[in-house]
């Protein structure tokens, strides 16, 4: 049942990869790099709860929030051009 979780996780980040080298504009490369992150987070709880150490579902975790974080901060940049509020 794992493997064949693992080679569905697989397939799926195969064609989000493809989906970011042929995106035909920004949103989309974003969109498929989020899912990429969120592939490689579920293969790394997978793994880690096949190989008995359940320290890797907390990584997983980890690296869940920063690619969510990392997704709105660049959405942001996108929209209004900075990360952050100036003193204008």
């Amino acid at each position: 049942m794992f493997a064949a979780a693992i080679l569905a996780l697989l397939a799926t980040l195969t064609l989000a990869l493809v989906r970011a080298a042929l995106g035909p504009t920004v949103f989309d490369r974003l969109q498929s790099a989020n899912t990429v992150g969120t592939c490689a987070m579920l293969l790394l709880a997978v793994i880690g709860f096949l190989g008995g150490r359940p320290d890797f579902l907390d990584l997983a975790l980890v690296y869940g929030l920063l690619n969510v974080i990392g997704t709105v901060a660049v959405l942001k940049y996108f929209r209004h051009g900075d990360l952050g509020e100036g003193s204008e």
